[in-house]
């Protein structure tokens, strides 16, 4: 099963929009797929009791990560790094069964002209200290704003091609590791 994450909790955020995307490519190719959107994150992930004892609204969150054999990470760029809000679910996901030997593939966005870079690598960092199979095909959208139609659906076909390469790519890679 492939899991797609909106890192995010922002309502209307265009990481959501995007990743509603992603995870209609990965259905499109027949693959399980999920959506996983971070604005369903309970507020009680901020109490500091959570580190010992989650809120058990997260657990369904939690579950949904450990099930997924590849995650697609839709993350934008807040403040030149990753959002707090994906941050802190990162922190609170059992460790190490949520990362450890488990693929990830990302796709970032920004406001500006960097396409999510930043964020991306600073993920990529996180999930490389716990042991995690990082895909090297990513996708960076620049300029998100400009991508988009009016109904928050990019308009750029190469974007979207890239993107279904890197969905095909990724299950592949997915398939590769359960093999393995």
């Amino acid at each position: 099963m492939i899991l797609v994450v909106s890192g995010t909790n922002r309502l209307g955020s265009n990481a959501l929009k995007i990743a509603r995307q992603v995870w209609a490519i990965h259905q499109a190719m027949d693959a399980t797929a999920a959506l996983l959107d971070l604005t369903e994150m309970p507020l009680g992930l901020l109490a500091p009791q959570a580190y010992e004892r989650k809120p058990e609204a997260f657990a369904p969150m939690a579950a949904a990560f450990l099930k997924a054999d590849g995650i697609a990470m839709v993350v934008p760029e807040y403040q030149g790094s990753l959002p707090g809000a994906l941050k802190l679910f990162l922190d609170m996901a059992p460790a190490p069964e949520s990362f450890e030997g488990r693929a990830f593939c990302f796709i970032g966005l920004s406001a500006g002209g960097g396409g999510g870079v930043r964020p991306v690598e600073h993920l990529q960092q996180i999930l490389g200290y716990g042991k995690a199979h990082l895909y090297p095909e990513r996708v960076f959208l620049p300029k998100i704003s400009a991508l988009l139609d009016a109904d928050g659906r990019l308009r750029d076909e190469g974007m979207l091609e890239r993107l279904r390469r890197q969905a095909a790519g990724f299950m592949d890679f997915v398939r590769r590791l359960r093999a393995a």
